[in-house]
């Protein structure tokens, strides 16, 4: 089969597409002919080996030799012990708890890494959703508690999380602030936004506005700045963001919860868990995944590189068998 393979850090340069064995499903897990996958920020960061503590897979070499973790496809054969899938079956997963290797034509899953994929949506569409959408979910209703009439602040609007954020939020009558720069604020507002700034020229955390809950996907202010843009009672969740604000997250977040009403919280992502819920509201009208630009197999270093210099709007997704422009 054909993979994009990579065997030590550094920019998309280092990523070939190979000609290796197909893998053999182990007695719990599904061989996929994957039809779709996307490309999210820890592909990036899995790639570039930054920073240090993504390293923890492996501290010279890449632990892992083929990225892609969101995956939509077809089940091939399944293992001995697999129960609820079958050949044919349409799935799609987020593989990043159970060794990647999206990024290829054939992969091996867990069967319970995956989900039958709903007919009424693509393969595009599909690999778009575990990762993002299930941040998303997961950041505003199991850890920012959202409810109908708060007034909500995305930070990093434009990206996948944000705008899976951003139309879930609206979906259930919130007031929507999104941020993002000058080129995808008017996309923004379409989504949902009623507001929109640009953060090249405005600090959302010195505005004077305070928000009951603030969604934040790139964690590139101080949490001091995060917590003065609160209402009493509010809720900050750090998705992703800068190592430096991470690590300060995770030493200070419950000592500053402690003072006052307002809390800080880091999302600890359970993969898959509410992938149900997500095709619920998509059954709703709630949502649609956006996608910036879809690449054959072989341009997957291009896709990597259009995510990692922030410039995708929505999801960027990699559709195996197409043929490369």
């Amino acid at each position: 089969m054909k993979a994009i393979v990579y065997h030590t850090y550094g920019s998309p340069e280092v990523l070939k597409l190979k000609e290796i064995p197909n893998p053999i499903p182990k007695d719990k897990e599904v061989l996929v002919k994957v039809v779709a996958v996307s490309v999210n920020s820890w592909d990036w960061d899995l790639l570039k080996g930054e920073p240090i503590l993504i390293r923890m897979w492996g501290l010279f070499r890449p632990g892992y030799n083929i990225l892609g973790s969101d995956i939509a496809g077809v089940v091939e054969n399944v293992g001995s012990e697999v129960k609820n899938l079958n050949p044919g079956d349409e799935v799609f997963g987020d593989l990043s708890a159970s060794g990647w290797g999206g990024f290829a034509e054939y992969v091996c899953a867990p069967e319970n890494a995956l989900a039958l994929k709903p007919a009424n949506m693509t393969f595009e569409q599909a690999a778009s959703l575990p990762q993002a959408g299930v941040l998303a979910y997961q950041g505003l209703f199991d850890y920012g508690k959202i409810e109908s009439g708060k007034k909500v602040l995305i930070n990093g609007a434009g990206g996948g999380v944000g705008t899976f954020a951003i139309q879930i939020a609206k979906s259930i009558g919130t007031q929507i602030t999104g941020v993002d720069s000058h080129d995808k604020l008017d996309m923004l507002k379409e989504l949902g936004a009623e507001y929109v700034l640009d953060y090249r020229k405005e600090n959302f955390t010195k505005t004077g506005k305070k928000y009951d809950l603030i969604i934040d996907n790139v964690a590139n202010r101080s949490l001091s700045d995060y917590k003065r843009a609160l209402n009493p009672g509010g809720i900050f969740v750090m998705v992703g963001g800068s190592m430096s604000t991470i690590l300060q997250a995770m030493l200070f977040s419950k000592l500053l919860s402690t003072f006052g009403t307002k809390k800080l919280e880091i999302l600890a992502h359970k993969p898959n868990k509410d992938l149900d819920a997500l095709i619920e509201l998509y059954d709703s009208g709630a949502y649609q995944p956006i996608l910036e630009k879809t690449y054959s197999l072989s341009e997957t270093p291009e896709a990597l590189r259009l995510l990692g210099e922030g410039k995708a709007f929505g999801k960027v997704v990699i559709l195996v068998d197409k043929t490369s422009m």
